[in-house]
């Protein structure tokens, strides 16, 4: 699809969205800035900078996030940016919470040790120090229960089963660790040991690097208590299952959990507005700096760059940067990289709680994420249908700058409430939706290399990525120059 908008159809949109305003924008504005400042090279330089190598995955709460940050910061004031951050800086700092298990702890199972974070997973960080005789109860039905030992044993279950109430067989997984060890907790287990079936290892192979870290959260964070009460859940490959039947052997945990603060950030600029009464509100451009670092290696390559998820967002945020310099809008459009958004949305969760601007001025969330794959002429507009549309004017506004600019064919099952996934509630633009600010996900939606080492600059849709960061523009453009900001939802309630 020809990338250049159709400057007429685009004048008359912005023209009818600032009718009744004292000074109205030129015919074309807009569709000239995002032709003359979103360029396609400039993505892609900022991308291949940013997702590279040489920031190693951006971990939130690490060095290289820090330097990341800094660089874009740096990016920010090259183009002319005022820092609206802390201090006269274009930085706002918080710490996270961590906690963890020390790299001393050790699970053994028939004398053989299994290393959390390399034979084994242990699902939550906790201190438990314990012996005991292991059962085998299969998968856990009632009936192979009725016939175990279960109070003051390790229990270990075959994972298994399907979800049937439509969320995805991830999320179902990740549940039933959770619940079912509860359970078993209950009727008086000392420890749970999972273990993968067929299915059940692919997402171990995938997804339980995630559990290394331990858990993630702001100081307040109640969930990041060290639990020394709490029963100790284990999770091992298909690998193990045989070793894992075999009667009579001994669980032994040593298990020791410690928590500490270390800083992230979040990066803040500001293009003022030039109308004298408008200026004071603010557009705001969403999106987050960080992924998940350096981990282990998956086909020889140990960095998770991060290239879509999301880099693209990093740089459609410096190119809207350049657009608005060029041409500043009746509104001021400001703009937040969200620190740790991979460790639980901690930097939009800090902001959207102390925001460097007063927080009844801003009007709209605009959330740049992962807008760099998929169909060249697919996207998705998420924060559009109900329960998770908060503003049907801001909606709209959006929906007719994407026909008369990129014309993406437009993908609504992502943000259905029945959606397996359940994206809506994984961004940035998640906390101040909550709070009643009218926000909406600009995005390509998921691939199959997300959260993989396979998230490399190289495999960017470049024409792509710059329709999708012209059609955020345009949004953004339209609402910060409109005469009144976009109406709230009547009430509005997520469904959790």
């Amino acid at each position: 699809m020809n990338s250049r908008l159709p400057t007429l159809l685009l004048a008359g949109l912005l023209l009818t969205a600032t009718a009744t305003s004292a000074q109205k924008s030129r015919p074309g504005t807009a569709a000239k800035n995002a032709e003359s400042a979103i360029k396609e090279a400039d993505l892609k330089r900022d991308l291949f900078a940013l997702g590279g190598d040489k920031y190693r995955g951006r971990e939130g709460g690490t060095l290289d996030e820090l330097r990341a940050s800094a660089w874009l910061a740096e990016q920010m004031r090259a183009i002319g940016m005022q820092p609206a951050g802390d201090d006269g800086t274009f930085f706002q700092w918080f710490n996270l919470r961590r906690t963890r298990l020390t790299p001393a702890s050790t699970v053994s199972i028939g004398g053989r040790t299994l290393r959390p974070g390399h034979e084994a997973v242990v699902v939550a960080p906790v201190d438990a120090q314990l012996k005991a005789k292991l059962v085998f109860v299969g998968t856990g039905t009632p009936a192979e229960l009725a016939k175990a030992k279960i109070k003051g044993r390790a229990v270990a279950v075959q994972l298994s089963g399907e979800p049937t109430d439509g969320i995805s067989y991830r999320r179902y997984l990740f549940g039933k660790l959770r619940e079912q060890a509860a359970e078993l907790a209950r009727a008086g287990a000392v420890a749970v040991v999972f273990v993968s079936d067929d299915k059940a290892q692919a997402v171990y192979e995938h997804w339980s690097h995630i559990f290394e870290r331990g858990r993630y959260g702001l100081p307040a964070d109640e969930s990041l208590k060290i639990m020394g009460s709490q029963v100790p859940v284990v999770w091992l490959p298909m690998s193990e299952a045989a070793a894992l039947s075999k009667s009579g052997q001994e669980f032994v945990a040593d298990l020791r959990a410690e928590t500490f603060l270390y800083p992230s950030v979040n990066i803040v600029a500001r293009q003022p507005g030039t109308d004298a009464q408008l200026k004071s509100q603010y557009v705001l451009f969403s999106t987050h700096q960080d992924h998940d670092g350096v981990r282990a290696a998956v086909a020889g390559d140990s960095i998770y760059n991060g290239a879509d998820d999301n880099a693209t967002g990093c740089a459609a945020l410096l190119a809207i940067m350049r657009a608005f310099k060029q041409q500043p809008a009746k509104r001021s459009a400001l703009f937040v990289y969200h620190g740790a958004e991979e460790r639980g949305l901690l930097g939009s969760r800090y902001f959207s709680n102390k925001p460097t601007v007063p927080r009844e001025s801003i009007v709209a969330v605009l959330n740049a994420e992962m807008m760099g794959r998929n169909a060249p002429d697919s996207a998705a507009l998420l924060g559009s249908i109900a329960p998770h549309l908060n503003s049907s004017d801001l909606v709209k506004t959006a929906l007719t700058a994407n026909q008369v600019g990129p014309r993406f064919k437009l993908d609504t099952e992502w943000d259905k409430a029945t959606h397996p996934e359940g994206w809506y509630f994984r961004s940035d633009h998640l906390p101040y939706a909550r709070l009643g600010i009218p926000a909406v996900m600009f995005t390509s939606l998921l691939h199959a290399d997300y959260h993989t080492p396979r998230d490399e600059p190289a495999t960017i849709d470049y024409a792509k990525l710059r329709r999708m960061t012209q059609w955020l523009y345009l949004t953004g453009w339209a609402v910060a120059n409109r005469p009144a900001p976009p109406a709230r939802e009547p009430g509005f309630k997520l469904e959790r």
